[in-house]
């Protein structure tokens, strides 16, 4: 697991990083086909075909894979039957065969191997890839794939190596330690799944090329600096112009503006701020 430095045999190959794909046993096959829905491909435009998001279009065709993000299966084990690939996220997924016949995918945890068994619920062991409530799971355990609102479904930590920390429990809530330094509240009947999320070394993927951003689907960003004084702040000026602060294309300061909401509900949940 990890990536690896490839020749310069190209231009585009010169810097390239590329994962390995050492965790991923299922290779060049399609995806389980019950799971898996057609991808819209929007280009950007709504339904009035009107551009609402620039930078977005083009790239190779994706399948998008049906991930459990609840593990509301409670008490029926589950066989690893494969670990995936994922075109639309960070991290690798996991083919379950649970016991009663029904597939699911699930994001996969670092240490997960095939033919390892899970479960969810609340009494089961608190082992890599079984999914508890935070109010069952040991102090000091490392989580991921975290409800923030009980049967919502997993919205925090579910992206290539990422993780939490439960550091304290009092009432009905469990305080989390994030990797950023955060300290958060979160109620104690929510979910998680125990481990921290896999392909860690996503972080170390070079790309190389422009032609590789493209694949991905997104097109090139064009600086509000070239622009015309209609279309940014920050643009015309005869040849190359400087001074003035950075700002957004609606005209609100790009660098250091605070824009989270004064009065956001989750304020009084998070009772340590990140580390600068």
């Amino acid at each position: 697991m990890g990536v690896r430095k490839l020749r310069p045999m190209t231009p585009g190959t010169r810097h390239r990083m590329a994962p390995d794909f050492a965790e991923v046993t299922v290779k060049k096959s399609a995806p389980e086909k019950s799971l898996t829905v057609p991808s819209k491909r929007s280009g950007g435009r709504n339904n009035t075909g009107k551009m609402t998001m620039r930078y977005m279009g083009g790239g190779h065709k994706q399948k998008i894979r049906i991930v459990d993000f609840k593990r509301e299966k409670f008490d029926v084990p589950a066989t690893v039957k494969s670990i995936e690939y994922d075109p639309t996220r960070s991290a690798r997924i996991a083919l379950l065969f649970y016991a009663d016949g029904e597939k699911r995918y699930i994001i996969a945890p670092k240490g997960l191997e095939v033919g390892q068994v899970v479960v969810s619920g609340e009494g089961v062991a608190p082992e890599v890839g079984n999914a508890m409530p935070l109010s069952k799971i040991p102090m000091g355990t490392i989580i991921h794939n975290i409800e923030l609102k009980p049967g919502k479904g997993a919205s925090m930590s579910r992206s290539a190596g990422a993780y939490a920390q439960i550091v304290a429990r009092e009432g009905k809530y469990a305080t989390l330690k994030l990797p950023s330094g955060e300290m958060r509240n979160v109620l104690s009947a929510c979910m998680a799944t125990i481990g921290a999320v896999g392909n860690a070394e996503h972080m170390n993927v070079v790309l190389g090329k422009a032609g590789r951003t493209r694949w991905l689907g997104r097109r090139p960003r064009v600086r509000g600096v070239v622009m015309n004084p209609v279309d940014h702040p920050m643009g015309g000026g005869e040849g190359k112009s400087s001074g003035g602060h950075p700002r957004s294309r609606k005209g609100l300061f790009s660098k250091g503006l605070k824009t989270r909401t004064p009065k956001k509900y989750s304020n009084r949940l998070i009772i340590g701020k990140k580390k600068k």
